[in-house]
C-alpha cells in the first residue's frame, strides 16, 4: 500500500517583483521553513520564465514546495515559532499568497 502525504504548496506574489526581491523571499524560506520534522521534501524557487503554455499559471514570483509525512507534521509545522517568524517578517512583501494543501501517495 502507497503511503499517503501531505504536500503543501505556496505561490507568493510579490508587490514589487525584482530579482532582489525574489531572492530575499527564497532566502528567507531556506532560512526558517527547512528541517522541520516529518519533512520528507524541500523546494522553493522563483517562476521559471521559460514555460509560457497555455495552462500554466503564471500569477506568482516564488514557489514553495513542502511535502510532510503525516498531516500531524503538517499542523505542527503551521504553528511552529520559525514558521510564524517567517510569516512575520516577510509578509509586509506579499501582494498574494495562494497555498494548495493536498493528500498525495508515495509510490
Amino acid at each position: 500500500m502507497a503511503a499517503v502525504l501531505l504536500a503543501h504548496n505556496v505561490f507568493f506574489t510579490l508587490h514589487k517583483s525584482s530579482p532582489e526581491a525574489r531572492t530575499k523571499l527564497e532566502q528567507a524560506c531556506r532560512k526558517y521553513l527547512t528541517g522541520h520534522p516529518g519533512t520528507v521534501f524541500f523546494a522553493c524557487g522563483e517562476l521559471e520564465p521559460t514555460l509560457q503554455r497555455p495552462v500554466n499559471d503564471r500569477a506568482f514570483d516564488v514557489g514553495l514546495h513542502i511535502i510532510f509525512a503525516t498531516k500531524a507534521d503538517h499542523d505542527a509545522y503551521q504553528v511552529h515559532p520559525r514558521h510564524l517568524q517567517f510569516i512575520e517578517e516577510n509578509k509586509a512583501d506579499w501582494k498574494q499568497v495562494r497555498v494548495f494543501d493536498s493528500t498525495v501517495d508515495k509510490v
